[in-house]
């Protein structure tokens, strides 16, 4: 297995001889305002991606989208993804797909296999109270498969009891953390803060977590150096990897 951090929380990941492609946001820098009601009014993505669009959606077996906001899911997507291409989400989402245009959208309400990979959905909570309520639904993905280690893809969630129960129930090898404590002008974070990628950590010692989700949309606060810095406080440091844009992250059982 090897993943590759593209931007933000796109991911080509390598993983039982498929390249699936994770929440893709390709548009250019700058393509598109600020997030509305969100510090730091800069427009987005803040910064270009690593390769060209065309190089990141190349020979991709399948793509996997946690939800659809435009950070994960966006018009170049669209635009350069094989419309006949396998994609997977959330049930919620698979009208606006076919509108799309994609002819082979496969919506996993609880749990699906393809091609000897079985993909779990698992759920979350993108914020609390009434925003969260805003700005659901949003899932999570587990992936196993023989001969790999078992991969838990949390989405855009904060550390909750959905996330927990997860950890507990299918001791996940690697965890992908959306991290940048993500937040509006009113309310607390909608992703992870530094606290609850150390929550993540303390509740799955032994798994390899690697924090994405940083430095590339205006309203994501929670910078690379400052998370390190307080990794390295709570003495998790070791466990977590944290990838610039364009980096691939080794992965074995």
């Amino acid at each position: 297995m090897r993943l590759r951090l593209i931007r933000h929380a796109t991911l080509s990941l390598e993983y039982s001889g498929r390249k699936l492609l994770v929440d893709p946001m390709l548009d250019d820098v700058e393509a598109r305002g600020a997030i509305e009601n969100s510090p730091n009014p800069r427009r987005n993505p803040l910064v270009a991606l690593p390769l060209s669009a065309a190089e990141v959606v190349e020979d991709v077996d399948a793509v996997l989208v946690t939800h659809t906001h435009s950070d994960h899911w966006d018009v170049t997507a669209v635009e350069l993804i094989r419309k006949n291409l396998t994609l997977f989400g959330q049930p919620e989402d698979e009208d606006k797909f076919r509108q799309q245009g994609c002819t082979n959208v496969q919506p996993i309400r609880t749990s699906q296999t393809w091609a000897g990979i079985e993909i779990v959905r698992t759920g979350g909570q993108h914020g609390k109270g009434e925003i969260a309520k805003e700005m659901a639904p949003v899932s999570g993905f587990v992936l196993s498969a023989a001969g790999e280690p078992t991969l838990y893809v949390a989405g855009d969630t904060i550390w909750c009891e959905e996330v927990r129960s997860v950890l507990e129930r299918y001791k996940p090898n690697v965890i992908v953390v959306n991290a940048g404590a993500a937040q509006f002008l009113e309310g607390d974070p909608i992703t992870m803060t530094a606290d609850d990628v150390i929550q993540v950590c303390k509740a799955a010692p032994k798994a390899r977590v690697i924090a994405v989700h940083m430095e590339a949309i205006n309203h994501c606060l929670l910078s690379r150096a400052d998370l390190a810095f307080q990794l390295d406080a709570a003495r998790v440091e070791k466990q977590v990897s944290i990838p610039d844009d364009g980096e691939w992250v080794e992965l074995n059982r």
